[in-house]
């Protein structure tokens, strides 16, 4: 029972053949085992890598996109330029000149038409318009600033406003259009209450000397079709006054 006997080819046979066979299968698997860790570490190395290299692709130009931004980016409102509508007293200006924080600012323009700015000084702004504005802040900063960029913007228009008064449904000040009337502002502030006089009303407008002229308006007789040159197109800061 202790012999062991081989093949004719060399190979051991009975008990030795199959820890043989056990012994070459086990190294086999050994190698599997040890060769699939391998190839699994090299093949997430590899996704690892390309997913690298395509996010690069994909992310590598914004932050020069963004830098081009910062580089070429226009003051606020610069594109906002009206040369059409005037300036008046009582108007409130956004004035931004670009990378200049402390020049910058929100003013009201005077009764007399000027503001005031850092550097500038004086300025008159009443009658123009905010390009024909922004043309002169720009001239004058050049004394001090090189290449100055200046946008000027209308941020409240309150000189292009009228104000309707006493027994209406809703007095308060609203917005002049280009042919505003008594009678449509009257009937922006909602008609009359019960007790209006519509006979006595009356627009009190401003004059340039700064006095101040009453323009009588008698409802009754307008809608009738009687004296309707008092039905008057308003002007900025006109006062509606319905007693």
């Amino acid at each position: 029972m202790g012999t062991e006997l081989q093949g004719g080819n060399g190979v051991p046979s009975g008990r030795k053949a199959t820890e043989h066979a056990m012994s070459i299968t086990g190294n086999h698997l050994q190698r599997r085992l040890w060769v699939l860790p391998l190839a699994g570490l090299l093949l997430s190395g590899w996704l690892w890598a390309q997913a690298g290299a395509g996010g690069g692709q994909k992310t590598a130009p914004e932050p020069a996109a963004a830098q081009a931004e910062t580089d070429h980016a226009t003051p606020a409102g610069a594109a906002s330029h009206d040369n059409s509508y005037v300036i008046g007293p009582d108007d409130v200006l956004a004035i931004n000149v670009w990378k200049e924080a402390e020049i910058s600012r929100s003013v009201q323009v005077r009764l007399d038409g000027a503001i005031s700015l850092p550097l500038v000084g004086e300025v008159q702004a009443g009658g123009k318009t905010p390009l024909q504005l922004e043309k002169e802040i720009t001239a004058k900063l050049k004394n001090y600033i090189s290449e100055p960029e200046v946008a000027v913007m209308v941020q409240e228009m309150r000189s292009k406003r009228f104000n309707v008064l006493g027994q209406v449904a809703r007095p308060g000040s609203y917005l002049l259009g280009n042919s505003t009337t008594v009678l449509d502002a009257i009937a922006q502030a909602g008609g009359f209450r019960d007790f209006a006089k519509q006979k006595a009303i009356y627009v009190l407008r401003k004059n340039p000397d700064g006095t101040e002229s009453r323009l009588p308006f008698n409802y009754k007789d307008v809608i009738k079709g009687k004296n309707v040159e008092q039905n008057v197109k308003l002007e900025p800061r006109d006062s509606v006054v319905v007693p």
